[in-house]
Protein backbone atom coordinates (compact mmCIF):
# COMPACT_ATOMS: atom_id res chain seq x y z
CA UNK A 1 0.00 0.00 0.00
CA UNK A 2 1.36 3.23 -0.60
CA UNK A 3 1.81 5.55 1.89
CA UNK A 4 0.84 9.42 1.23
CA UNK A 5 0.82 12.49 3.23
CA UNK A 6 -1.68 14.92 2.51
CA UNK A 7 -2.73 18.52 2.59
CA UNK A 8 -4.78 18.81 0.06
CA UNK A 9 -7.16 21.47 0.15
CA UNK A 10 -6.70 22.77 3.66
CA UNK A 11 -6.76 26.22 2.56
CA UNK A 12 -3.63 26.08 4.90
CA UNK A 13 -1.78 29.77 5.34
CA UNK A 14 1.74 28.87 6.03
CA UNK A 15 4.19 31.38 6.85
CA UNK A 16 6.70 29.93 9.56
CA UNK A 17 8.23 26.89 10.73
CA UNK A 18 5.84 27.14 14.18
CA UNK A 19 2.78 26.83 11.45
CA UNK A 20 3.91 24.70 9.30
CA UNK A 21 5.97 22.18 12.01
CA UNK A 22 2.64 20.53 13.30
CA UNK A 23 2.11 19.15 9.88
CA UNK A 24 5.76 18.36 9.68
CA UNK A 25 5.26 16.44 12.88
CA UNK A 26 3.24 14.20 11.26
CA UNK A 27 5.21 13.63 7.80
CA UNK A 28 8.22 12.22 10.01
CA UNK A 29 6.15 10.16 11.84
CA UNK A 30 4.97 8.22 8.71
CA UNK A 31 7.01 5.28 7.38
CA UNK A 32 8.65 5.25 3.93
CA UNK A 33 6.42 8.05 2.62
CA UNK A 34 6.10 8.01 -1.46
CA UNK A 35 3.25 10.48 -2.13
CA UNK A 36 3.14 14.40 -0.79
CA UNK A 37 0.42 16.08 -1.60
CA UNK A 38 0.41 20.25 -0.85
CA UNK A 39 -2.02 21.55 -3.16
CA UNK A 40 -5.27 24.16 -2.14
CA UNK A 41 -2.72 25.88 0.52
CA UNK A 42 -0.51 28.94 0.68
CA UNK A 43 3.22 27.95 1.47
CA UNK A 44 5.42 31.31 2.24
CA UNK A 45 9.59 31.58 2.32
CA UNK A 46 10.02 30.10 5.87
CA UNK A 47 7.60 27.30 6.43
CA UNK A 48 9.26 25.84 2.16
CA UNK A 49 12.42 25.67 3.87
CA UNK A 50 11.29 24.32 6.61
CA UNK A 51 9.55 21.43 4.41
CA UNK A 52 12.31 21.73 2.06
CA UNK A 53 14.58 20.36 5.00
CA UNK A 54 12.08 16.90 5.47
CA UNK A 55 11.86 16.48 2.03
CA UNK A 56 15.08 15.88 1.23
CA UNK A 57 14.83 12.96 3.96
CA UNK A 58 12.05 11.16 2.07
CA UNK A 59 14.25 8.55 0.52
CA UNK A 60 11.17 6.73 -0.74
CA UNK A 61 9.30 9.75 -2.36
CA UNK A 62 7.75 8.93 -5.78
CA UNK A 63 4.93 11.87 -6.45
CA UNK A 64 5.76 15.26 -5.20
CA UNK A 65 2.24 17.32 -5.82
CA UNK A 66 3.41 21.10 -5.34
CA UNK A 67 0.45 22.62 -7.36
CA UNK A 68 -1.60 25.68 -6.16
CA UNK A 69 0.65 26.54 -3.10
CA UNK A 70 1.60 30.32 -3.51
CA UNK A 71 -1.67 31.93 -3.53
CA UNK A 72 -1.42 35.47 -2.62
CA UNK A 73 2.51 35.24 -2.06
CA UNK A 74 4.55 38.41 -3.43
CA UNK A 75 6.71 37.56 -6.40
CA UNK A 76 9.57 38.22 -4.17
CA UNK A 77 8.65 35.21 -1.90
CA UNK A 78 8.05 32.29 -4.47
CA UNK A 79 11.75 32.60 -5.85
CA UNK A 80 13.08 31.48 -2.48
CA UNK A 81 10.34 29.49 -1.61
CA UNK A 82 10.56 27.60 -4.71
CA UNK A 83 14.46 26.81 -4.43
CA UNK A 84 14.01 25.72 -1.44
CA UNK A 85 11.61 22.60 -2.05
CA UNK A 86 13.27 22.24 -5.80
CA UNK A 87 17.18 22.41 -4.24
CA UNK A 88 15.88 19.26 -1.98
CA UNK A 89 14.45 17.21 -4.89
CA UNK A 90 17.15 17.39 -7.00
CA UNK A 91 19.35 14.24 -6.18
CA UNK A 92 16.32 12.57 -5.40
CA UNK A 93 16.44 8.83 -7.29
CA UNK A 94 13.01 7.89 -6.41
CA UNK A 95 11.08 10.70 -7.17
CA UNK A 96 9.17 10.09 -10.70
CA UNK A 97 6.35 12.84 -10.53
CA UNK A 98 6.53 16.35 -9.99
CA UNK A 99 3.04 18.72 -10.30
CA UNK A 100 3.48 22.53 -10.11
CA UNK A 101 0.30 23.79 -11.87
CA UNK A 102 -1.44 26.21 -11.26
CA UNK A 103 1.78 28.33 -9.42
CA UNK A 104 1.71 32.28 -10.67
CA UNK A 105 5.20 31.99 -11.33
CA UNK A 106 5.50 33.86 -14.78
CA UNK A 107 8.87 34.48 -16.59
CA UNK A 108 10.85 35.41 -13.72
CA UNK A 109 10.03 33.02 -11.35
CA UNK A 110 11.23 29.91 -13.86
CA UNK A 111 14.77 30.12 -12.60
CA UNK A 112 14.26 27.71 -9.85
CA UNK A 113 13.45 24.88 -11.62
CA UNK A 114 16.53 24.84 -13.31
CA UNK A 115 18.81 23.29 -11.26
CA UNK A 116 15.94 20.44 -10.85
CA UNK A 117 15.30 19.75 -14.20
CA UNK A 118 19.15 19.97 -15.40
CA UNK A 119 20.36 17.38 -13.53
CA UNK A 120 17.69 15.01 -11.92
CA UNK A 121 18.00 11.53 -13.66
CA UNK A 122 14.72 9.85 -12.05
CA UNK A 123 12.05 12.28 -13.28
CA UNK A 124 9.42 10.50 -15.84
CA UNK A 125 6.55 13.06 -15.33
CA UNK A 126 6.67 16.70 -15.44
CA UNK A 127 3.64 18.76 -14.74
CA UNK A 128 3.58 22.15 -15.49
CA UNK A 129 -0.04 24.21 -16.45
CA UNK A 130 -1.42 27.60 -15.71
CA UNK A 131 1.60 28.86 -14.57
CA UNK A 132 1.74 31.90 -16.92
CA UNK A 133 5.39 31.36 -17.91
CA UNK A 134 4.98 33.00 -21.18
CA UNK A 135 7.64 32.08 -24.51
CA UNK A 136 11.03 33.24 -22.50
CA UNK A 137 9.94 31.32 -19.15
CA UNK A 138 8.53 28.55 -21.18
CA UNK A 139 12.05 28.67 -23.11
CA UNK A 140 14.26 28.77 -19.77
CA UNK A 141 12.02 25.54 -18.87
CA UNK A 142 12.43 23.43 -22.22
CA UNK A 143 16.32 24.44 -22.24
CA UNK A 144 16.91 23.28 -18.84
CA UNK A 145 15.22 19.75 -19.51
CA UNK A 146 17.58 19.65 -22.79
CA UNK A 147 20.50 20.07 -20.65
CA UNK A 148 19.85 17.38 -18.95
CA UNK A 149 21.61 14.30 -20.76
CA UNK A 150 20.22 11.51 -18.31
CA UNK A 151 16.42 12.47 -18.27
CA UNK A 152 14.45 9.67 -17.89
CA UNK A 153 11.13 12.05 -18.79
CA UNK A 154 8.32 10.07 -20.91
CA UNK A 155 5.27 12.80 -20.04
CA UNK A 156 5.45 16.66 -20.37
CA UNK A 157 2.12 18.57 -19.48
CA UNK A 158 2.99 22.68 -19.91
CA UNK A 159 -0.93 23.59 -20.66
CA UNK A 160 -2.08 27.49 -20.74
CA UNK A 161 1.13 29.14 -19.96
CA UNK A 162 0.91 31.12 -23.18
CA UNK A 163 4.47 29.63 -24.55
CA UNK A 164 3.72 31.10 -28.18
CA UNK A 165 5.85 30.56 -30.87
CA UNK A 166 8.95 31.72 -29.10
CA UNK A 167 9.54 29.20 -26.97
CA UNK A 168 8.68 27.00 -29.83
CA UNK A 169 12.09 26.08 -30.79
CA UNK A 170 13.74 25.27 -27.50
CA UNK A 171 10.86 22.66 -27.33
CA UNK A 172 11.20 21.30 -30.17
CA UNK A 173 15.25 20.90 -29.24
CA UNK A 174 13.53 19.48 -26.18
CA UNK A 175 11.55 17.06 -27.20
CA UNK A 176 14.26 15.69 -29.71
CA UNK A 177 16.46 14.87 -27.40
CA UNK A 178 13.83 12.84 -25.22
CA UNK A 179 13.32 9.97 -27.40
CA UNK A 180 11.22 7.86 -25.08
CA UNK A 181 8.82 10.37 -24.70
CA UNK A 182 4.83 8.76 -24.64
CA UNK A 183 3.25 11.71 -23.39
CA UNK A 184 2.54 15.73 -24.67
CA UNK A 185 0.39 18.38 -23.65
CA UNK A 186 0.62 21.94 -24.76
CA UNK A 187 -3.17 22.83 -25.03
CA UNK A 188 -4.14 26.65 -24.61
CA UNK A 189 -0.69 28.04 -25.42
CA UNK A 190 -1.07 30.27 -28.42
CA UNK A 191 1.40 28.55 -30.33
CA UNK A 192 0.85 29.04 -34.28
CA UNK A 193 1.83 27.35 -37.44
CA UNK A 194 5.39 28.28 -37.49
CA UNK A 195 5.75 26.66 -34.01
CA UNK A 196 3.41 23.95 -34.43
CA UNK A 197 5.05 23.13 -37.25
CA UNK A 198 8.70 22.87 -34.67
CA UNK A 199 7.13 20.83 -32.49
CA UNK A 200 6.04 18.42 -34.32
CA UNK A 201 8.62 17.63 -36.69
CA UNK A 202 10.60 17.27 -33.27
CA UNK A 203 8.15 14.94 -31.73
CA UNK A 204 8.15 12.80 -34.80
CA UNK A 205 11.45 11.59 -33.13
CA UNK A 206 10.15 10.20 -30.64
CA UNK A 207 8.61 6.55 -31.84
CA UNK A 208 7.02 5.60 -28.50
CA UNK A 209 4.20 8.77 -28.47
CA UNK A 210 0.83 7.83 -27.02
CA UNK A 211 -0.40 11.05 -26.08
CA UNK A 212 -0.60 14.06 -28.10
CA UNK A 213 -2.83 17.18 -26.94
CA UNK A 214 -2.42 20.44 -28.95
CA UNK A 215 -5.86 21.55 -28.61
CA UNK A 216 -6.19 25.47 -28.98
CA UNK A 217 -3.32 26.22 -30.53
CA UNK A 218 -3.12 27.11 -34.63
CA UNK A 219 -2.18 25.25 -36.93
CA UNK A 220 -2.55 27.16 -40.46
CA UNK A 221 -1.45 30.86 -41.11
CA UNK A 222 -4.69 33.01 -42.91
CA UNK A 223 -1.81 35.88 -43.65
CA UNK A 224 -0.25 34.44 -46.43
CA UNK A 225 2.27 35.90 -48.74
CA UNK A 226 1.48 35.12 -52.99
CA UNK A 227 4.50 33.17 -53.93
CA UNK A 228 5.68 31.64 -50.78
CA UNK A 229 4.90 28.16 -48.88
CA UNK A 230 3.93 29.25 -45.16
CA UNK A 231 4.78 26.78 -41.95
CA UNK A 232 1.62 24.63 -41.84
CA UNK A 233 0.97 22.83 -38.64
CA UNK A 234 -1.73 20.28 -40.50
CA UNK A 235 0.54 19.06 -42.98
CA UNK A 236 3.46 18.85 -40.49
CA UNK A 237 1.51 16.49 -38.67
CA UNK A 238 0.29 14.61 -41.36
CA UNK A 239 4.01 13.98 -42.02
CA UNK A 240 4.63 12.58 -38.45
CA UNK A 241 1.44 10.51 -37.80
CA UNK A 242 3.41 7.52 -39.49
CA UNK A 243 6.47 7.93 -36.93
CA UNK A 244 3.48 7.28 -33.75
CA UNK A 245 2.41 3.81 -34.31
CA UNK A 246 1.33 3.33 -30.59
CA UNK A 247 -0.64 6.60 -30.70
CA UNK A 248 -3.42 6.38 -28.36
CA UNK A 249 -5.05 9.92 -28.20
CA UNK A 250 -5.22 12.92 -30.62
CA UNK A 251 -6.42 16.14 -29.17
CA UNK A 252 -7.24 18.75 -32.31
CA UNK A 253 -10.09 20.29 -31.12
CA UNK A 254 -10.18 24.28 -31.72
CA UNK A 255 -6.85 24.28 -34.23
CA UNK A 256 -7.67 25.32 -37.27
CA UNK A 257 -6.64 22.80 -38.97
CA UNK A 258 -8.06 23.79 -42.76
CA UNK A 259 -10.15 22.61 -45.37
CA UNK A 260 -7.72 21.23 -47.29
CA UNK A 261 -5.28 21.01 -45.21
CA UNK A 262 -7.17 18.36 -43.21
CA UNK A 263 -7.76 16.22 -46.07
CA UNK A 264 -3.97 15.48 -46.02
CA UNK A 265 -4.89 14.92 -42.26
CA UNK A 266 -7.29 12.50 -42.99
CA UNK A 267 -5.34 10.52 -45.70
CA UNK A 268 -2.31 10.55 -43.44
CA UNK A 269 -4.96 8.50 -41.18
CA UNK A 270 -6.24 6.35 -43.90
CA UNK A 271 -2.42 4.86 -44.06
CA UNK A 272 -3.04 2.41 -41.62
CA UNK A 273 -0.14 3.39 -39.16
CA UNK A 274 -2.31 4.31 -36.02
CA UNK A 275 -4.29 1.55 -35.75
CA UNK A 276 -4.19 1.91 -31.77
CA UNK A 277 -6.14 5.33 -31.91
CA UNK A 278 -8.91 5.44 -29.21
CA UNK A 279 -9.33 9.04 -29.07
CA UNK A 280 -9.68 11.49 -31.43
CA UNK A 281 -10.90 15.35 -30.97
CA UNK A 282 -11.08 17.29 -33.96
CA UNK A 283 -13.99 20.10 -33.13
CA UNK A 284 -13.83 23.14 -34.57
CA UNK A 285 -11.45 22.55 -37.07
CA UNK A 286 -13.04 23.27 -40.60
CA UNK A 287 -13.49 19.59 -41.87
CA UNK A 288 -15.72 19.17 -44.30
CA UNK A 289 -17.44 16.54 -46.20
CA UNK A 290 -14.17 15.83 -48.20
CA UNK A 291 -12.08 15.70 -45.28
CA UNK A 292 -15.23 14.02 -42.98
CA UNK A 293 -15.96 11.48 -45.84
CA UNK A 294 -12.33 10.23 -45.71
CA UNK A 295 -11.88 10.11 -42.14
CA UNK A 296 -15.15 7.81 -42.37
CA UNK A 297 -12.71 5.59 -44.27
CA UNK A 298 -10.05 5.55 -42.43
CA UNK A 299 -12.31 4.40 -39.05
CA UNK A 300 -13.68 1.32 -41.41
CA UNK A 301 -10.11 0.48 -42.51
CA UNK A 302 -8.35 0.84 -39.79
CA UNK A 303 -9.47 2.87 -36.79
CA UNK A 304 -11.33 -0.09 -34.94
CA UNK A 305 -10.11 0.69 -31.42
CA UNK A 306 -11.59 4.11 -31.52
CA UNK A 307 -14.18 4.61 -28.65
CA UNK A 308 -14.31 8.48 -28.57
CA UNK A 309 -14.60 10.80 -31.59
CA UNK A 310 -15.33 14.42 -31.17
CA UNK A 311 -16.14 16.32 -34.36
CA UNK A 312 -18.41 19.35 -33.33
CA UNK A 313 -17.97 22.70 -35.11
CA UNK A 314 -17.51 21.51 -38.54
CA UNK A 315 -18.66 22.11 -41.63
CA UNK A 316 -21.22 19.45 -42.67
CA UNK A 317 -24.67 18.74 -42.06
CA UNK A 318 -25.33 15.98 -38.94
CA UNK A 319 -27.25 14.36 -41.27
CA UNK A 320 -25.16 14.17 -44.22
CA UNK A 321 -23.87 10.97 -45.89
CA UNK A 322 -20.69 11.58 -44.69
CA UNK A 323 -21.50 11.91 -40.92
CA UNK A 324 -23.82 8.41 -41.33
CA UNK A 325 -20.28 6.70 -42.88
CA UNK A 326 -18.86 7.89 -39.85
CA UNK A 327 -21.69 6.76 -37.44
CA UNK A 328 -21.67 3.17 -39.83
CA UNK A 329 -18.09 2.61 -39.34
CA UNK A 330 -17.78 3.03 -35.73
CA UNK A 331 -20.62 1.24 -35.33
CA UNK A 332 -19.16 -1.56 -37.53
CA UNK A 333 -16.32 -1.79 -34.83
CA UNK A 334 -19.25 -2.21 -31.81
CA UNK A 335 -18.55 1.60 -31.17
CA UNK A 336 -21.95 3.12 -32.07
CA UNK A 337 -21.63 5.00 -29.10
CA UNK A 338 -18.22 6.73 -29.57
CA UNK A 339 -19.37 9.58 -31.64
CA UNK A 340 -20.31 12.87 -29.78
CA UNK A 341 -22.84 15.57 -29.88
CA UNK A 342 -23.46 17.10 -33.34
CA UNK A 343 -25.49 19.93 -32.56
CA UNK A 344 -22.98 23.40 -33.68
CA UNK A 345 -22.13 21.86 -36.94
CA UNK A 346 -21.70 24.49 -39.43
CA UNK A 347 -23.64 24.28 -42.68
CA UNK A 348 -21.52 23.80 -45.95
CA UNK A 349 -21.67 27.10 -48.75
CA UNK A 350 -23.50 25.69 -51.87
CA UNK A 351 -20.71 25.78 -53.95
CA UNK A 352 -18.78 23.51 -51.23
CA UNK A 353 -19.53 20.28 -53.23
CA UNK A 354 -18.40 21.67 -56.53
CA UNK A 355 -15.25 22.79 -55.64
CA UNK A 356 -15.01 18.97 -54.01
CA UNK A 357 -11.16 17.36 -53.65
CA UNK A 358 -10.38 18.23 -57.20
CA UNK A 359 -10.01 21.99 -55.96
CA UNK A 360 -7.92 20.65 -53.14
CA UNK A 361 -5.74 18.64 -55.16
CA UNK A 362 -5.05 22.23 -57.40
CA UNK A 363 -4.05 23.56 -54.09
CA UNK A 364 -1.44 20.83 -53.06
CA UNK A 365 -0.04 21.01 -57.10
CA UNK A 366 -0.06 24.71 -56.42
CA UNK A 367 1.67 24.43 -53.09
CA UNK A 368 4.33 21.99 -54.50
CA UNK A 369 5.07 24.25 -57.41
CA UNK A 370 5.81 27.05 -55.34
CA UNK A 371 7.64 25.06 -53.12
CA UNK A 372 9.97 23.84 -55.97
CA UNK A 373 10.42 27.18 -56.94
CA UNK A 374 11.42 28.57 -53.95
CA UNK A 375 13.67 25.48 -52.72
CA UNK A 376 15.72 25.99 -56.23
CA UNK A 377 16.43 29.79 -55.39
CA UNK A 378 18.22 28.61 -51.86
CA UNK A 379 14.93 30.49 -49.77
CA UNK A 380 12.66 27.35 -49.32
CA UNK A 381 12.65 27.44 -45.06
CA UNK A 382 9.05 25.16 -44.47
CA UNK A 383 9.55 21.50 -44.50
CA UNK A 384 8.25 20.37 -47.80
CA UNK A 385 4.25 19.99 -47.91
CA UNK A 386 2.51 16.75 -48.42
CA UNK A 387 1.81 15.74 -51.37
CA UNK A 388 -1.93 14.26 -50.72
CA UNK A 389 -3.01 14.76 -55.02
CA UNK A 390 -2.15 11.30 -56.00
CA UNK A 391 -3.98 9.66 -52.92
CA UNK A 392 -6.84 12.10 -53.91
CA UNK A 393 -7.34 11.04 -57.09
CA UNK A 394 -6.81 7.34 -56.14
CA UNK A 395 -9.58 7.49 -53.12
CA UNK A 396 -12.05 9.81 -54.21
CA UNK A 397 -14.55 7.55 -55.78
CA UNK A 398 -13.83 5.01 -52.67
CA UNK A 399 -14.60 7.30 -49.87
CA UNK A 400 -18.16 5.59 -49.28
CA UNK A 401 -18.51 2.50 -46.47
CA UNK A 402 -19.55 -0.68 -47.48
CA UNK A 403 -21.86 -2.45 -45.06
Amino acid sequence: MTTTFSLKGRVLTLNSRADIEPHLAELRALPKVEEVHLSGNTVGIEAAQALAEVLATLKELKLADLSDIFTGRLITEIPQALTAMCDALKDSTTLHTINLSDNAFGGRVVEPMVPFLSTNTSLRHFILTNNGLGPAGASVVAAAIRANPGHNLVSVVCGRNRCENGSAEAWADAFAALPNLQEVRMPQNGIRAEGITQIVDALAKCPKLRILDLQDNTFCKRDVEPGTVPPNGTRALARALPSWPDLELLNLSDCILGRRESIALALALGKGTNKKIQVLKMQYDELDHRALSLLAKAIHDHLSELTTLEINGNIANAEDECIQNIKDALEAHGHADALDELDDMEEAEDDDDEEGVDSAQEDDDDEEKKEKEQKSAGNLVAQKAVDAADELADLIGKVSISK
